[in-house]
Order: C-alpha cells, then sequence, then structure tokens
C-alpha cells in the first residue's frame, strides 16, 4: 500500500531548499511526499548564543516530536545540527552525498588581514570562534545568530569586517559572494556539509523508501566524525572539528578540540583502509582525551555549567 510521506521542515530558505531537495529524489524513485514547515526553538530565540541555550538538538527537537506525535514521517536536517544522541523510537535513515565541507569567510574587503589592529568577526560557532582566535588572537569575535538569509543582512548592518558561514549552505541558495574566502585551516563541524534524513523506527514503508537515497561514502565518513564527537560529549557546547575522507580506498581523518579562547588545542590525524574504518572516531577521540583532551572538556563543561 502507497501512502504520501510527509516532510517535516523547519520554515528557513535553507532548510527548504533541503526538504524540496528530499522530496525530488523522492519523486524521482517513485514515492509521492508533502512539505510540512515547522518552526524551530532554534529560529525563534535569537537573543542568545546556542552554547547560552544548553540544549542540545535546538533546531531538531521540534521536528522530533513532531514526528513522534505522527505529525509527519520524516525530517530533513542539516546533519552537523543532529545531536549524535537521536531520541527513542527515531532512526537514522539515510545520508544524502555530501557537498563540500569547508568555512568561508564573507567580508567587506580584506585589507583587514593585512593590518595589525584588532577586527571584528561574526559567528555563532564556538568551534569556528575558537579557530579563528588561534589564529588571529588579537581579533575580537562577536556572536551572530539566526538562518543563513539573517546572519548575512546582520553582517550587512554591522561594524564587523567579517562573518564565518559553511560554503554548501550559501551554495544550495546561491548566496555565495565571488569574493568569499575559503577557510580550509578551519577544520569544520562534524557531518558539516551532509544531508540527514530521518524517520521513525516501526515506519517500515517510509524508511524502505529514505534508504534508496543513501550515500554510503557519506554515511560512512560522517559517521566516523560523529562517533569521535559523541566519544569527546561535545555537542554544541566544545569547540570541536571534525572531518573524514574516503579517497582511493583509504579513508583520512583530522579531529580536533580547542579550549574557547583558542590558545590551546589537542589534535589528530590518522589514515586508514576503509575496511578498517569501523571504530576510528572512538578510537582518535579516546586518543585525543588522553593527550589532554579530557582537561580540555573539563575546563570547557565547568565555564559552561557557570553560564547556566
Amino acid at each position: 500500500m502507497s501512502k504520501i510521506i510527509r516532510i517535516g521542515t523547519r520554515d528557513s530558505e535553507l532548510a527548504l531548499w533541503q526538504a524540496t531537495t528530499v522530496q525530488q529524489r523522492l519523486a524521482e524513485i517513485g514515492y509521492d511526499s508533502t512539505l510540512i514547515p515547522i518552526k524551530s526553538a532554534g529560529d525563534q530565540v535569537l537573543d542568545k548564543p546556542l552554547y547560552e541555550l544548553g540544549i542540545t538538538g535546538i533546531f531538531t527537537k521540534t521536528l522530533d516530536v513532531a514526528m513522534l506525535k505522527g505529525q509527519v514521517d520524516i525530517a530533513v536536517h542539516s546533519m552537523k545540527d543532529v545531536p549524535t544522541q537521536l531520541p527513542q523510537g527515531i532512526v537514522q535513515g539515510a545520508v544524502l552525498e555530501r557537498a563540500v565541507t569547508h568555512d568561508i569567510l564573507v567580508h567587506k574587503g580584506l585589507d583587514f588581514l593585512e593590518n595589525d589592529s584588532p577586527s571584528t568577526i561574526a559567528t555563532g560557532s564556538l568551534r569556528r570562534k575558537a579557530q579563528w582566535l588561534n589564529k588571529y588572537p588579537n581579533d575580537r569575535v562577536v556572536d551572530l545568530r539566526g538562518n543563513v538569509n539573517t546572519r548575512l543582512l546582520k553582517l550587512i548592518e554591522n561594524d564587523w569586517q567579517g562573518a564565518i558561514f559553511a560554503k554548501a549552505g550559501l551554495e544550495r541558495i546561491k548566496l555565495l559572494p565571488k569574493d568569499a574566502v575559503l577557510l580550509d585551516w578551519i577544520i569544520p563541524a562534524p557531518a558539516q556539509g551532509a544531508m540527514l534524513v530521518v524517520a521513525l523506527e516501526n515506519d517500515d514503508f517510509t524508511r524502505t523508501a529514505v534508504e534508496k537515497l543513501n550515500h554510503k561514502e557519506s554515511e560512512l565518513a560522517t559517521g566516523v566524525e560523529r562517533d569521535f564527537l559523541r566519544t569527546l560529549e561535545g555537542g554544541c557546547t566544545a569547540p570541536i572539528g571534525a572531518l573524514a575522507r574516503c579517497e582511493n580506498e583509504k579513508l583520512h581523518f583530522e579531529g580536533v578540540v580547542f579550549s574557547l579562547d583558542g590558545k590551546q588545542k589537542v589534535e589528530i590525524k590518522k589514515t586508514v583502509p576503509l575496511k578498517s574504518a569501523d571504530g576510528l572516531g572512538t578510537m582518535c577521540a579516546n586518543e585525543v582525551l588522553k593527550n589532554g583532551g579530557q582537561q580540555l572538556m573539563e575546563s570547557i563543561r565547568n565555564a559552561n555549567s557557570a553560564l547556566h
């Protein structure tokens, strides 16, 4: 028996682009679907940095509730926003083929990089803030919240030199400036550039449909990155970066955790055969914890608990 698959999505332009992409892919393999936009708490509370809200999955929780209430059948997310522990009853359905993983700097001219006076850079991400301050310790990093369109507008309206974005997000909705600077020295968020479809565990029809959209290499790489994040117990409240790439039957991984001020970091790089990639993220995280990461994470947790 066929049914129309109800796709839950945030109502930002980027989220709708992602959900529409899934809808089109489902149509190509013979499944009917409809979009159901839902506003998330992460889109509504814009006057506090994410890490001060103290909620993991702030962009996904509203859609999780809608799924568990039977209002939608699947949800489409930017995978980097999804907690590593999914709610009971909800499972990973598919990871679509990953887009570019890099961060970029959108700016108003690059003269500020040449002079010695402190610059102001905007981002809502602890990971981006820590890595920027690690490279440019005299700069000031200010908080930037909202959907992509809102953040671009805030950059225009404020006296900042630049703001950091994920390249994939701006490309997807055709807002990538031609002069944006590729920040290839910043290690991205785990699963950055990937889209995740989640489904209800007991909905066999929908899970079977969604599984046909899965891209194996993207699933493998993002799985390693999310295992690294999960083992470090980071969530969105710690400056953790991770990137896994599948190339020539090998998996190349690099991961890092920074102090909140960017002054300290513990990093790791490994290359293994693809067939040996299972458990790599967890192993690398444990090595990081042994080599000073444990103390870093404890200091970050103490700082976060002071905020709440």
